[in-house]
C-alpha cells in the first residue's frame, strides 16, 4: 500500500534526479521515499515547478493543496494512467439515465445511514441515551425508497446528519466541544471546525483511491456533476465519514488528546492550529490503516483498503455485473 506524507511547514518541494525531497523554509531536508508514495497532502506553503510536476505524473503521485486554514484547496491529479473510454460511457450512460441517477443515488445515502445508525448503536451500547435521535433517523430513512430525485433525496440526507450531528453532543463528554449547530466555511466552534477538517480528509483520501481505478471523478450522482472539477469522491465518502472521520473525533477528543489549545480564530470563525492538525492527521492515517475482517471477502483489510473495493464494485455496478451494494460496518 502507497503512502500519504504531510507536509506542514514552508517550504519548496523540489525534484532532484529520481527522487523529490522537501527543503524547509527555515533549513533543512527531507526526501521522499518516491517509490511508494501515492499522494503528498499539502498544508503549508510551498514552491513547485513544472520539472517536478513531470516527475510527479510519471511516478502517478497525487498533490492535495490545504490552505492556511486547512482547508481544501484543489489537487495536482496527474494525467489518468488507468482511464478507460468504456468505463466513462458507462458512467455517462447511468448519469444521464434518471432511474439509474436515482437509483445509485439512494443507494450512497441508504450506505451512509445504516453507518450513521451503527455510529450511534456503539455508543447507545454504552450507556448513552441516543434512543430518540435513532428512532427518528429511522422515520426519515423510511421515505429514502420513495424519492423521485436527487434534490429531495439530499433533503432527507441533510435533515438526518442534523439529527445525527446532535447527538455529538451526548457522545462528546466536554462541554468546550458542544455541536449547536452545523456551520462551515468557515465553522463558528471546535467541534464543526473538527468535522470539517475531518470530512475534507475523507474526501482526497477517496479521490485518490479514484485514481487507481478506471472510474472517472468528474461524474457523480448523489452530487451533481456541474462545473465542480470532483464529485464521485464526494458520493463514496457519504458511506465513509461515519464510520472513519467523525470515530476519529470521539476518539481524539474523548481522550482529551485534541485540547483547546490546538483551535485558534479565523475568518470569523474558529480552525485547527498546526499543531491541531497534525494531532489529527495522525489519528486519521491510524484509522485509515486499522484492520478489520471483512464479511464479504473472509479477509483482513484496512479501511483504505475498503474505499478501493468500493470503487470496484461501483465498477461492475456500471458494468451490468453486480449491483453495488454499499460497505456496511459490523462492529
Amino acid at each position: 500500500m502507497k503512502r500519504t506524507i504531510y507536509i506542514f511547514s514552508n517550504g519548496e518541494l523540489k525534484r532532484k534526479q529520481n527522487t523529490i525531497y522537501f527543503e524547509k523554509e527555515k533549513g533543512g531536508k527531507k526526501y521522499v521515499p518516491v517509490e511508494n508514495t501515492g499522494e503528498i497532502m499539502i498544508f503549508g506553503e510551498i514552491t513547485i515547478n513544472k520539472k517536478l510536476l513531470d516527475f510527479l505524473s510519471q511516478q502517478e503521485i497525487i498533490l492535495h493543496f490545504f490552505n492556511y486554514y486547512g482547508y481544501y484547496s484543489g489537487s495536482f491529479y496527474p494525467r489518468e494512467h488507468y482511464n478507460s473510454g468504456y468505463m466513462t460511457l458507462k458512467q455517462c450512460e447511468h448519469y444521464l439515465d434518471e432511474g439509474k441517477r436515482i437509483d445509485l443515488a439512494k443507494r450512497f445515502i441508504k450506505g451512509a445511514v445504516v453507518n450513521i445508525k451503527k455510529v450511534l448503536s456503539y455508543y447507545q451500547n454504552r450507556d448513552i441515551d441516543l434512543a430518540l435521535i435513532i428512532e427518528r433517523i429511522e422515520n426519515l430513512e423510511e421515505q429514502i425508497p420513495n424519492q423521485k430525485t436527487t434534490d429531495t433525496l439530499m433533503a432527507i440526507e441533510g435533515n438526518i446528519r442534523d439529527l445525527y450531528y446532535k447527538s455529538f453532543s451526548e457522545i462528546i463528554s466536554n462541554d468546550k466541544f458542544k455541536f449547536e449547530e452545523r456551520s462551515r466555511r468557515p465553522p463558528k466552534n471546535r467541534l464543526n471546525a473538527l468535522i470539517s477538517f475531518g470530512n475534507s480528509l475523507v474526501y482526497v483520501a477517496i479521490l485518490t483511491e479514484i485514481y487507481k481505478t478506471h472510474l472517472d471523478p468528474r461524474i457523480g450522482f448523489l452530487h451533481t456533476t456541474n462545473f465542480r472539477r470532483f464529485t464521485l469522491n464526494l458520493d463514496v465518502a457519504e458511506v465513509f465519514k461515519p464510520i472513519i472521520a467523525d470515530r476519529v473525533i470521539f476518539y481524539l477528543v474523548n481522550k482529551g488528546i485534541i485540547k483547546t489549545t490546538h483551535f485558534i480564530k479565523a475568518l470569523g470563525g474558529i480552525s485547527l492550529n498546526e499543531k491541531g492538525r497534525t494531532t489529527f492527521v495522525e489519528a486519521f492515517e491510524k484509522r485509515l490503516r486499522t484492520v478489520i475482517k471483512h464479511s464479504s471477502i473472509k479477509k483482513q483489510v484496512s479501511y483504505r483498503r475498503l474505499m478501493r473495493l468500493e470503487l470496484y464494485k461501483l465498477e461492475k455496478h456500471f458494468m451490468g455485473e453486480k449491483t453495488y451494494e454499499p460497505f456496511v460496518a459490523h462492529w
